[in-house]
């Protein structure tokens, strides 16, 4: 399968005491922020020049949620040295280039950048097309190629649940070589800043909500995508360890449940709001009930592929810390099914019975994300409302239906 773009939901950081690392927690890698040098055996200039007995100066078990310099701004370029990250010069001319580049996540940043491009910005969206980023020899020929300066990271190998279930090698294996290839690559060929993508479904498995970025290593994830997840929970892992040793600039990103132009709009394999356009659309093309499986009462954060893109590019600009962030709405705009699939048929203009079909299983009831730390930051931020969202997207389905994914 080749890389896809990730389009679903969040994750956080935690700790596991050195002392106590035995076989079994093999996958659940240790917080580099909290060791002291005498745990690590590694001999570069970069790790000798760290000889303190907290490298960061910070208990990751007792991070605070707010921004770095206690104010409603990104750290400064100073104090993104001064925790082990570089900056870029805003004046100098930057190649942003964008893995996974076709989906969801990367068209919507697309649209977005078409309408705020600065002058010195160079934007390349990369797809298959463009090389298999499992394979190392590829990958360093697409960097060679267009020499980015900035690198968003979306693409990955991403599948259902039981996909998921069936190939937890190939998902932990090929996930694993596509997220080292991109960030070795970004240190060889010295690049300014890697943004990755993190989810939601990486978070543990028993956890309390609502889940928060310093919680993602506190437990091991669901049995039935533990192959993936691990994988991108080392992402996070080695932002920090790249940042330590080689004064990379590379961060991520958990964004919570993403809908939008440009998804995939399939009903058995797209995600519920635009498998929910589909189905509306083909019961009013039909004349027959809009039917919605379950009762309607769960719980969701939604963001609007537009809002989650002009907050990567944010984040890629000005967030310079190694730290995940989480890109959400509030906890307060949390909406139910039963409201999404209504404001579904308002949109669509579906004057037909709509019919929640209870014998079908509910799913998870919530699963709160908090974005207090995103808040710190941007304050003000204004999401789109739900409907607005929805309005938009059921708009671009209909006008874009023969091409849509589906």
């Amino acid at each position: 399968a080749q890389p896809k773009v990730i389009d679903g939901v969040t994750g956080t950081t935690g700790t596991t005491q050195h002392k106590n690392l035995t076989s079994k927690h093999f996958f659940q890698p240790p917080n580099f922020g909290t060791y002291t040098s005498k745990y690590l055996n590694h001999k570069s200039e970069g790790y000798n020049k760290l000889v303190s007995e907290k490298m960061t100066g910070e208990d990751t078990t007792k991070r605070n949620l707010s921004s770095p310099n206690g104010k409603d701004e990104p750290p400064s370029k100073q104090q993104a040295t001064q925790n082990g990250t570089t900056t870029s010069d805003p004046t100098k001319p930057m190649v942003i280039m964008v893995t996974g580049g076709s989906g969801l996540v990367g068209q919507g940043i697309r649209m977005f950048v078409e309408s705020s491009k600065k002058d010195n910005e160079k934007w390349v969206y990369l797809s298959s097309k463009d090389g298999d980023i499992r394979d190392r020899k590829a990958t360093e020929a697409i960097f060679e190629k267009f020499k980015p300066t900035h690198v968003i990271h979306l693409a990955a190998k991403v599948g259902g649940l039981f996909a998921n279930m069936a190939q937890k090698v190939e998902f932990y294996r090929e996930n694993t070589l596509i997220n080292d290839n991109v960030m070795e690559c970004c240190r060889i060929y010295k690049v300014d800043k890697l943004v990755s993508f993190l989810s939601t479904c990486i978070f543990p498995d028993k956890t309390t909500y609502p889940i928060d970025e310093t919680m993602l290593h506190d437990g091991p994830p669901h049995p039935s995508n533990e192959g993936y997840a691990y994988a991108k929970r080392l992402i996070d892992t080695m932002n920090r360890a790249y940042a330590e040793q080689y004064g990379c600039n590379f961060t991520s990103i958990i964004p919570t449940n993403i809908y939008g132009p440009h998804d995939n709009f399939s009903i058995q394999n797209g995600h519920v709001i635009p498998g929910l356009i589909h189905k509306c659309y083909i019961a009013k093309k039909e004349g027959k009930p809009f039917t919605i499986w379950g009762s309607g009462t769960p719980l969701r954060q939604f963001i609007y592929s537009l809002d989650l893109a002009e907050l990567t590019v944010w984040v890629m600009r000005d967030y310079h810390s190694p730290d995940p962030i989480t890109l959400s709405v509030d906890e307060a705009s949390e909406v139910s099914i039963k409201h999404v699939a209504l404001s579904v048929a308002k949109a669509m203009k579906f004057e037909g019975e709509v019919i929640f079909d209870t014998t079908k299983s509910d799913g998870q009831f919530k699963k709160t994300a908090c974005n207090k730390k995103l808040r710190s930051y941007k304050p003000d931020y204004k999401f789109h409302t739900m409907d607005e969202g929805i309005q938009k997207s059921v708009d671009w389905f209909v006008e874009n239906y023969e091409k849509a994914r589906k």
